[in-house]
């Protein structure tokens, strides 16, 4: 994602970086507007840029999520070559990490549904965090190739190699799809076909007049549709509120950054101590958030104290 601005032209090809052709003069004349939209646009762009690909297109934010993705396997296979009954190192950085979110969640949605959910959730965590993490780390975001100015120079950085994972509305919504298929699976083998209707649309309570009881069925058939419209927004919720805070924390980034030019090195650094700290919170609200909602639907009422 964004990094220190002294970072930002390791990789700008070679007739970017040179003198203004006469080509390059004509284009500007001939679309004097695209330029000035270019020339004002100093954000990190919304679309991760296409790398290449013809019929799979491969984009910034799918490499730098390869490159995340292999680093954590990497670490994990490291800290686990040669196991220990008193851990050090890596391997007690791993077992610290995985036994407190497993403590962690079984306080919330009980021992038995963390059996089975465990794998997932955990997976979740680990993943978005370092995700946020390796986003802040110098260069992601400003490597890349860049727009030539007037005078022929550089910028902007608008096609960057490397592109965080979360600000990816792609990634996130992907992830988010991902839950609430493996949602559905959870909560049919939990409730079957008919204690999921019954658990969405069927009446709470109990009522001893005939009237009193039809009218709490309409009611709870209404709630249940205003039930089923919310679970289907699941996916959009999770996704967007990911995407939103991670790609606004990278603009903030960027425009600290650009205030002073001359303290381009200083003046973000506050600002990354800030979003090391919504890495965290945002990986723990996106777990904290799916195992809730699988909880919800995977407990009974019978099973809450």
């Amino acid at each position: 994602m964004l990094g220190i601005s002294s970072f930002a032209t390791v990789a700008v090809r070679a007739a970017e970086a040179a003198p203004k052709t006469a080509e390059v003069a004509s284009a500007q004349q001939a679309a004097p507007e695209t330029e000035k939209a270019e020339e004002e646009h100093h954000g990190l762009p919304q679309n991760a840029p296409v790398l290449g690909g013809k019929y799979l297109q491969v984009t910034s934010s799918m490499v730098w999520t390869w490159i995340i993705a292999l680093g954590i396997i990497i670490f994990a296979r490291y800290a686990t070559r040669q196991i220990k009954e008193v851990p050090e190192g890596a391997q007690n950085f791993w077992e610290w990490l995985v036994e407190s979110l497993r403590d962690f969640l079984e306080s919330i949605i009980g021992r038995e549904l963390v059996k089975k959910t465990f794998w997932f959730f955990a997976t979740l965590f680990i993943f978005i965090l370092f995700a946020n993490w390796a986003g802040l780390i110098p260069g992601v975001g400003t490597i890349g190739w860049g727009i030539p100015d007037a005078q022929g120079g550089l910028h902007h950085i608008s096609k960057p190699l490397f592109r965080g994972v979360n600000a990816d509305l792609n990634m996130t919504l992907g992830m988010s799809l991902l839950f609430f298929v493996l949602w559905i699976i959870w909560a049919f083998q939990a409730n079957g076909f008919g204690g999921m209707i019954m658990h969405i649309f069927g009446p709470k309570g109990e009522m001893k007049s005939f009237w009193g009881k039809a009218g709490m069925v309409v009611i709870f058939a209404i709630v249940g549709v205003l039930e089923l419209i919310s679970i289907a927004f699941r996916p959009v919720s999770l996704s967007f509120r990911l995407y939103g805070n991670i790609f606004a924390g990278e603009n903030i980034l960027e425009s600290m950054s650009n205030i002073v030019p001359g303290l381009s090195w200083l003046i973000p650094v506050p600002f990354y101590f800030m979003e090391l700290l919504v890495g965290i919170a945002q990986a723990l609200v996106f777990m904290l958030l799916t195992a809730v909602f699988t909880m919800l639907i995977c407990q009974h009422e019978e099973d809450h104290h």
